[in-house]
């Protein structure tokens, strides 16, 4: 195997974008061999719709598209990068009891904590952010495509 695996998808500052992004996600994933319906897959998917969701409704218009890149690097640590061209950094919003929204961020840093992970948010060269999640890797990577449900790996 190759030192990394790499994937990225662009998709609008839209809310259908931020299933699109979930189902990018787990697919890549999934192809790397770690199953859809695990804890950590479920996991990610949580993670990445919370960041894929600031990149839509926190950017005020002002990004059309963002970037989700993944990058398995040694088949020992997963990236989770979200890029978007607004320039405002994410921060933790106070969360008053009858508020729906200001979580996001909170919901990450416990997840990437639990995980063994680290959170880490980085200005673009462009004026934008990326917000990058790296969590420790525990699928066997396969070599080949993903068995279709209910054939064996030989």
């Amino acid at each position: 195997m190759a030192d990394h695996l790499e994937a990225s998808v662009t998709l609008p500052s839209d809310p259908a974008s931020v299933a699109a992004a979930r189902a990018f996600v787990v697919g890549t994933l999934a192809e790397w061999g770690l199953p859809s319906d695990s804890e950590t897959a479920d996991t990610v998917r949580l993670m990445v719709s919370e960041l894929a969701t600031n990149a839509v409704q926190h950017t005020l218009g002002q990004s059309p598209t963002f970037t989700v890149d993944l990058v398995l690097a040694r088949e020992e640590q997963l990236r989770i990068g979200v890029t978007d061209s607004h320039p405002r950094l994410p921060k933790r919003l106070p969360a008053a009891v009858q508020q729906d929204n200001g979580r996001g961020m909170v919901i990450i840093r416990w997840l990437t904590v639990e995980c063994g992970g680290s959170l880490t948010v980085r200005r673009t060269r462009e004026g934008g952010k990326t917000v990058c999640v790296e969590l420790p890797w525990t699928a066997r990577v396969r070599p080949g495509p993903v068995p279709a449900a209910g054939q064996q790996e030989p």
